[in-house]
């Protein structure tokens, strides 16, 4: 196939009524995000690696703790040194393959040592942490202060978005408001674990070692930040109901905002109720008009997360678990057919405020990544590229790196430039490359409503439209993720007009009451798109239909 022709779009100039179509008009559903676990992407900056820090002893010491698994393989639950430097390095690295932010792991100052209460980590547990540090940034003891381990002289935090920003990548901060550190049954008191410390440096609420049942909070205020219940294994789980709470991490979260993070993604957020992040978001919006937020909220069934996505609690995107569920069956081993996905779309009905608005993903560091050929991860970036939703990606799945594999069990572990310098040209990295650059040059493909054609097997064809303030395109998407190349014959909403083979190059002429007819390779995509106004009536009745489509608020 030929490389991929950008054209310049078509303003709207028909005699015909210009409608709006579109799923959203959120500004950041046209980006594409790449997510990073900070310290194991690259390591840029070995001078900050702390490798002192723990002391000597086995138990606490902090860099570089493998876990053994079968047949020489490792996991590590260590800090290990990736830090901003690793990633600025590797800005155009990542800029290159079409993706526009980088989602980046807590920045918040984590204790000095391994944990050492808790259930021991061995290969493949889960919601086990004796033995393991703070390399995540989710376990934040200060979150005011940055951690030691992320910047370099001369890059802090708000030197690192800037030049992020410098590179046209925008910086989602992940951030946490249900808890801090490890707590509790530790043998004896470790520093900062289960503390939370103010801006300057202060003692503002301290579990002591002590279970959750043991807490005082009416009589002792150091422990008023916290929930008496055990909630995540053995976490200091916040106080919602405590006003302060509130305040601190508004507090913190502002800070980092004006340190120019673009948009933040909610660590647990189903564990904090809807009052709480409804005020949350209130306070972050006051200062950052428009500000982008998605949660992450662990659960398939879309009723439990979509009301985060509703206005009156906070009007929180989600990461779209239910539909990543789908992805991995029809894209991973099982190799079931695109009839999968569509229920999970919700285009027509549904509990989201906006499905368009959600971030789609086929795995995480919180689950195994997804078990696929490397021609099932095309197959899959070919689709969450052009469906609707912003397309998350997962630091080395442009390789297949660790496929299959869950925390504790080789997920998480460290990438580094050597990875990086041996993944261009990789076949994965070079059609997802493909694919998200005309997605990024594609306004239908970022914020389009979307009419499904066929969803059948291995193939799937479905529009994608977008009519707005003057700018039009319709792009109809074929994808085969079959090991034969597959036919389409597609006349259903087929509107006349000369449409361009935006992956494979060349016009079509299409006439009235045609059929557009095409090949697409064995696990390929072809997108056609139109650069003019919606004509054809039958299309115009579908799509005004779907923008009638009622939604929770």
């Amino acid at each position: 196939m030929r490389g991929l022709t950008l054209l310049p779009l078509l303003l709207a100039s028909a005699t015909v009524s210009a409608a709006d179509y579109y799923g959203t008009l959120e500004p950041f559903a046209s980006e594409a995000v790449y997510f990073v676990v900070t310290d194991r992407f690259v390591n840029g900056d070995t001078s900050n690696d702390q490798r002192e820090q723990g002391g000597p002893d086995p138990a606490t010491r902090s860099f570089d703790r493998p876990v053994p698994g079968p047949d020489g393989e490792s996991d590590n639950i260590g800090y290990l040194g990736g830090d901003f430097k690793g990633v600025i390095d590797n800005a155009g690295y990542i800029r290159d393959m079409g993706f526009s932010a980088v989602w980046i792991t807590p920045i918040v100052d984590q204790p000095d040592a391994a944990f050492t209460g808790g259930k021991p980590v061995s290969w493949g547990s889960f919601w086990t942490d004796q033995g393991k540090t703070g390399y995540h940034g989710y376990w934040g003891v200060n979150f005011y202060q940055l951690d030691e381990h992320l910047p370099s002289p001369g890059l802090d935090f708000a030197g690192f978005t800037q030049a992020m920003h410098g590179q046209q990548l925008k910086v989602v901060l992940d951030i946490v408001g249900n808890h801090g550190s490890p707590a509790f049954t530790m043998p004896k008191q470790l520093p900062k674990f289960g503390q939370v410390f103010d801006r300057d440096g202060q003692l503002v609420a301290d579990h002591q070692n002590l279970s959750p049942a043991q807490l005082d909070p009416g009589h002792n205020p150091l422990h008023a930040f916290f929930r008496t219940q055990v909630e995540i294994a053995e976490l200091a789980s916040f106080d919602d109901r405590n006003p302060a709470v509130l305040d601190y991490l508004s507090g913190a979260y502002l800070q980092w905002l004006s340190q120019g993070a673009d948009a933040l993604r909610i660590d647990t957020i189903g564990w904090m109720p809807h009052a709480f992040w409804k005020q949350f978001a209130d306070r972050m919006r006051a200062q950052r008009p428009g500000l982008f937020m998605f949660g992450e909220n662990f659960e398939y069934h879309p009723d439990k997360i979509a009301p985060h996505t509703w206005q009156q609690n906070g009007a929180i995107s989600v990461l779209d678990f239910p539909l990543k569920e789908r992805m991995a069956q029809v894209f991973g081993r099982e190799g079931k057919g695109f009839e999968q996905l569509p229920p999970r779309l919700y285009l027509d009905d549904g509990p989201y405020a906006n499905p368009y608005e959600l971030m789609t993903f086929y795995d995480n560091h919180d689950m195994p990544r997804m078990d696929a050929s490397d021609d099932g991860f095309i197959d899959a970036n070919n689709w969450l590229f052009t469906a609707r939703g912003i397309p998350v990606v997962y630091y080395g799945s442009e390789v297949g790196f660790m496929r299959g594999r869950a925390e504790h069990a080789g997920n998480r572990n460290y990438f580094g430039q050597d990875r990086v310098d041996a993944a261009v040209g990789h076949p994965i990295r070079e059609n997802l490359k493909r694919i998200a650059k005309l997605r990024a040059a594609s306004p239908a493909l970022q914020r389009g409503l979307q009419l499904n054609v066929l969803m059948k097997s291995d193939r799937a064809a479905f529009y994608r439209v977008y009519q707005h303030e003057g700018v039009s395109q319709i792009a109809l998407v074929l994808l085969n993720k079959g090991s034969q190349p597959a036919p389409f014959e597609v006349k259903h909403w087929l509107q006349p007009g000369q449409w361009r083979a935006a992956i494979g190059g060349g016009e079509v002429v299409v006439g009235e009451r045609s059929t557009l007819t095409a090949t697409v390779p064995a696990h390929g995509v072809e997108v056609y798109l139109l650069d003019a106004p919606v004509t054809q009536a039958a299309l115009r009745r579908e799509l005004g239909k779907a923008m009638r489509v009622k939604r929770p608020r």
